[in-house]
């Protein structure tokens, strides 16, 4: 079983890979501290790019919308903003699918849901479809033609 530090580090490899084969210039920056993990040259435009890990249960890719550490009084969680952040990109392991989310997507929030199928209750208002959300789908139209 892959640590953490092993989850996020092929995340960040798997989102690399797939936004290098859609041509997007991918950086990443020489010293850590910062908030972003990659930054996506989508030319002209710019932006900061936070990898991670994300699991499917059932029909629902769940994507964490914060960062974790330990500290003297447990563990610190600390949601991204405008300031840091420009979007969280994730990879499914399990889907081998990588998903791109804009930060006024998941700004204050903890984590995200995206369906993969239709809710057992058919409810079809507030429901973050995985398509929707796919990496290239969503660099693609960025990128424009």
């Amino acid at each position: 079983m892959l640590t953490t530090d092993q989850k996020g580090a092929v995340a960040e490899l798997a989102i690399a890979h797939a936004a290098a084969e859609l041509r997007v210039g991918v950086f990443k920056p020489l010293t850590d501290g910062e908030r972003y993990d990659l930054i996506f040259d989508l030319r002209p435009q710019l932006l900061r790019v936070q990898c991670k890990w994300a699991c499917r249960h059932r029909d629902v890719v769940i994507v964490r919308c914060r960062s974790c550490r330990r500290a003297r009084e447990g563990l610190v969680h600390r949601g991204y903003t405008l300031d840091e952040v420009d979007a969280i990109a994730a990879y499914c392991a399990e889907l081998d699918r990588c998903y791109f989310v804009p930060l006024d997507q998941f700004e204050g929030r903890s984590a995200l849901q995206l369906r993969l199928a239709p809710a057992r209750n058919n409810q079809q208002l507030g429901i973050n479809w995985a398509e929707e959300f796919a990496l290239d789908a969503r660099l693609k139209t960025l990128l424009g033609p």
